[in-house]
């Protein structure tokens, strides 16, 4: 598990133009001192960076810690991140906002499937993006080339975007009401697993190129997430994936999981996946006026 991996220094690179061109500003998040007027849980006191120094202590001298410490350090991490994943979540509801946390192991084709929905979508809704990655923008310059403000998260090490992170980057978009929000995650099928971010549904990306066992070597991701997509179906003629193999080892993992299948490259399914979005951000719009 992350908790004990020490990951962490992420920074924020800002984007405040109308066009969404970015004007390369960043801001370390354990030194993002500006003042806040809403009710989302920044600790200033550092809470977040000692959780991250208890956790790369554990796994510097695990030999030395017994399990019951390490485990109350993973708690405490967890429980950390879930009252950050709780003010997101009460803010982007409280705006009608609408948030997909889309994971993946890299490569799966999840910023062309973003700009291909952003392309299909920007003329009914007003759509921002968060970009995770360890280093470059080169993700953010693509959303924003699709016709989306962007913000880029790099996570330097980390191999996750927290719910902490994720906050900052919604207070430096200040997003519109009744929009949809797009948070690609870095590319991993193990930890972002058990980081909640304040989304409305985690949704799985799954390359045809992968294999098909992906659902039963990381059963914790599918059984997180709320949509598996399996992308990249143009390919199916000239690669060993089975569907059926694949959509029944993810349903083992998770009974609830919905499966849709398509390709961002030809649009081969994505409407229905649009049809999902906005279905959902339909009744969390409705919600936020009640």
């Amino acid at each position: 598990m992350c908790a004990t991996c020490g990951c962490g220094g992420a920074t924020l690179a800002t984007d405040h133009s109308q066009e969404g061109h970015a004007h390369g500003a960043q801001a370390a998040y354990r030194h993002h001192d500006h003042p806040h007027d809403h009710d989302h849980v920044h600790d200033h006191d550092h809470a977040h960076g000692e959780a991250d120094r208890d956790a790369h202590l554990a796994h510097v001298h695990a030999p030395h810690l017994n399990q019951e410490r390490i485990l109350r350090i993973e708690r405490d991490i967890l429980s950390k991140n879930d009252a950050y994943a709780r003010a997101n979540r009460a803010r982007l509801a409280q705006k009608g906002v609408f948030a997909l946390n889309f994971v993946s192991s890299p490569g799966s084709g999840k910023t062309s499937l973003l700009a291909r929905a952003i392309a299909d979508l920007k003329d009914r809704h007003a759509i921002a993006v968060i970009e995770g990655d360890q280093q470059t923008s080169l993700d953010a310059e693509r959303i924003r080339a699709a016709g989306a403000r962007a913000l880029q998260i790099n996570t330097g090490k980390g191999c996750h975007l927290d719910a902490h992170m994720v906050g900052h980057a919604i207070d430096e978009l200040a997003l519109e009401e009744n929009s949809l929000l797009f948070i690609e995650n870095v590319g991993n099928l193990v930890c972002p697993a058990a980081f909640d971010l304040g989304e409305a549904h985690k949704v799985v990306v799954l390359s045809v190129t992968e294999g098909d066992d992906k659902p039963m070597k990381y059963p914790d991701m599918f059984a997180a997430a709320d949509l598996m997509l399996i992308n990249k179906v143009d390919l199916l003629p000239h690669v060993d994936f089975r569907v059926e193999a694949c959509t029944a080892a993810a349903f083992s993992a998770n009974p609830h999981l919905q499966a849709l299948s398509l390709s961002a490259l030809t649009g081969e399914g994505m409407f229905a996946f649009y049809a999902w979005i906005e279905a959902r951000a339909a009744l969390a719009a409705a919600e936020s006026r009640r």
